[in-house]
């Protein structure tokens, strides 16, 4: 059968690079910004660099910015399509049917170029805690890299004679070697995988960094390049507790950087970052008392809820609320906040007094608000404090019972050895070292979402699942429907029934989740403990070196052996960009399965199919169809070797097409 023969049409193999963020796909873009500069599929350089103006460089000069040997072919690495696939693991997995999280093992790098397809713009929030590169944590391994002769190079510790290092510093020279060399293996692994994820965040996504000092610097600075350092929100420091056996100084806090997808978006939404202040109940029980010793009377129960702030001992949590005095005539407590633009420069417009009908005074850095229509709405919502006329300055209310929240800091401290103790807890002692806080990744997860309970959460270094387990935490405490995508390397471990680190994130999420449903708390029910796992495999179609072309119409025996219609659907999915948690429903049709995709998709991965056979298959797709209709197109999928001659194939085709199916594909 030749290909004009073939009334399906094959899913593309993704190695041509037709997906968002790979090759063709960039230049697709790039085609539909400059149509100028792209001609019969071909960038012309010039023509971009024209079309761009000033901005452009022709010269090929290096601008400001972090460079290391080994950085272009990393950067290669992340537009390459995925050559591989995932397999389906039910065994492994917990309420398959029903969970839409998922658990995948295998290189983070090859699992994010197979998820580009489906999930690219999808993820609200990425939270990763990659190895710090400490010497013993780096396991990563991405089949290329500089010479060390070019890291030297680089780093300027050698010329065409060889090392420069002479005299007193010479016995240096090896260790300085070693660390440039480090340092550069370390930024090519990140490069990537950081700018697969870029493509992966929603506009309004957030991604969160953990790192400590070892790389900190160089990740700034290569997270600047990536994001934008316009998108860059904060370098978060959590001290973790003291080291008293260090010979100067105990550093014992990390970092969390943290980086908007585009900052903009999240400023035109009005997104502010917003949590529970410390101790607002016993503050608020306090302003109660106060309001009733005092006799109902403002001013004295100001100076009583003055006198009480002042009697708190040093560290105490309701000390954070230590400007909640001011207090209303019916009752409720306020303080006072600035109105002024941050930093200087805002606007300057008449704001009237109440009393004087005058404007009141401007402050010197401007309003905090760019327009007075905004400033207006505070006022009628009775938000602004009143000076006696027009001369004194305002101020804007907070109220303590309000949902104003307060912004988080960016230093806090939580000692790491808590989460320590509650995963021995959970899985026994010594199963897995220093995992992350759950609880400290719950509220940056929170924080960074917003509070939007429906959050899509990634995590690339999964480790023992903590960020899996903070989520499933998060829907426990508010009902909601936040899901995880987890993806662990196959790391081999030493420890008595676990083969590897996933094995372990899996146990971990299995039994976080039972004790989880167990709760049984009015706001747990229902909600999702559980998660499909999935392994990194070889493509079910063969060859698949990701060198060799593949003809997928004259391949006769394409297929790998031992592999199942369920492991081809996973791979049709991630091929087509459907997202894998996507509803499937299964009849047996034809001595196999047939499947539907939430009545969109219909796929039939069965062989040996004769005319008799294909015009069964094509009978059950239409009247699964018309049980359940959808508005959308429908699309078929059928196995391009299952038939078994041509005419079976368009027997089925010529039948689908009479009932209105148009759209078929093979793979």
């Amino acid at each position: 059968m030749t290909a004009d023969s073939n009334p399906f049409e094959p899913i593309s193999d993704k190695r041509d690079h037709q997906g968002p963020g790979e090759v063709q796909g960039n230049i697709d873009a790039l085609a539909r910004l400059f149509p100028d500069a792209v001609v019969d599929g071909k960038v012309s350089l010039d023509v971009l660099a024209d079309l761009i103006g000033q901005q452009a460089d022709r010269s090929g000069a290096e601008g400001f910015g972090l460079r290391w040997p080994g950085m272009n072919e990393a950067r290669k690495l992340s537009a390459q399509p995925a050559t591989r696939t995932l397999l389906p693991r039910q065994d492994e997995s917990v309420d398959w049917d029903t969970t839409r999280n998922m658990v995948i093992e295998g290189d983070n790098l090859e699992v994010l170029r197979l998820l580009r397809r489906g999930y690219t713009g999808a993820v609200d929030v990425i939270y990763i805690d990659p190895p710090y590169n400490t010497g013993n944590d780096f396991v990563y391994d991405d089949k290329f890299g500089a010479s060390r002769t070019e890291t030297e190079m680089a780093a300027g510790l050698r010329d065409e004679t060889g090392s420069l290092e002479h005299g007193a510093a010479s016995d240096l020279a090896a260790d300085r070697r070693a660390g440039a060399s480090r340092h550069s293996k370390w930024l090519s692994m990140m490069y990537p995988r950081l700018l697969l994820a870029h493509h992966l965040l929603k506009e309004t996504g957030v991604i969160i960094v953990a790192i400590d000092d070892t790389e900190n610097a160089r990740l700034k600075l290569l997270t600047d390049r990536i994001f934008g350092a316009e998108n860059y929100i904060a370098n978060v420091v959590w001290q973790g507790g003291r080291k008293n056996d260090s010979r100067y100084v105990s550093v014992g806090h990390d970092y969390m950087l943290i980086y908007a997808k585009n900052e903009r978006s999240l400023k035109e939404k009005g997104v502010l970052w917003r949590e529970p202040r410390q101790a607002d109940e016993t503050t608020l029980k306090a302003s109660q008392q106060a309001w009733l010793e005092s006799g109902k009377k403002p001013e004295e129960a100001t100076r009583l809820m003055k006198k009480w702030i002042s009697s708190l001992p040093a560290g105490h949590p309701a000390k954070e609320n230590n400007r909640f005095y001011e207090f209303e005539s019916d009752g409720r407590v306020y303080r006072k906040r600035d109105i002024s633009w941050p930093g200087g420069g805002g606007p300057r417009y008449d704001v009237l007094h109440p009393v004087t009908g005058l404007p009141v005074r401007v402050p010197a850095r401007g309003w905090i608000y760019s327009k007075p229509e905004r400033m207006q709405q505070d006022i009628d919502n009775g938000l602004i404090v009143w000076g006696k006329d027009h001369t004194e300055f305002i101020n804007r209310k907070t109220y303590l019972d309000s949902d104003d929240g307060a912004v988080p800091t960016s230093v806090f401290e939580r000692k790491r050895t808590s989460s320590s103790k509650a995963l021995d807890q959970l899985l026994g002692e010594g199963v897995f070292e220093y995992p992350k806080d759950k609880d400290v990744v719950a509220r940056w997860i929170n924080l960074a979402a917003a509070g939007n309970s429906d959050a899509l959460v990634l995590d690339f270094f999964a480790g023992s699942g903590s960020t899996g387990h903070a989520v499933m935490d998060l829907n426990a405490a508010d009902g909601g429907n936040r899901r995880y995508i987890l993806v662990q390397l196959d790391e081999p471990v030493k420890k008595d029934g676990y083969a590897t680190i996933a094995d372990i994130t899996r146990e971990r999420l299995r039994r976080a989740g039972a004790q989880i449903a167990q709760q049984g708390t009015l706001d747990a029910q229902g909600i999702d403990t559980g998660f499909r796992s999935y392994k990194l495999a070889d493509s079910n179609v063969k060859p698949w070196d990701g060198t060799a072309e593949l003809d997928l119409l004259d391949s006769v025996d394409n297929l790998v052996s031992g592999r199942s219609t369920d492991d081809l659907l996973v791979e049709m999915m991630l091929r087509l960009g459907i997202d894998l948690v996507t509803p499937v429903a299964t009849r047996k049709v034809a001595e196999s399965t047939l499947y539907s995709l939430a009545g969109t998709l219909y796929a039939f991965f069965g062989g040996d199919l004769d005319a008799a056979k294909a015009d069964e298959v094509a009978r059950a797709i239409i009247a699964w169809r018309d049980e359940d209709p959808v508005d959308s197109d429908v699309t078929v999928v059928v196995l391009d070797t299952g038939f078994r001659d041509s005419s079976a194939k368009l027997n089925l085709a010529a039948a689908l097409r009479q009932a209105g199916v148009t759209t078929l594909r093979s793979i």
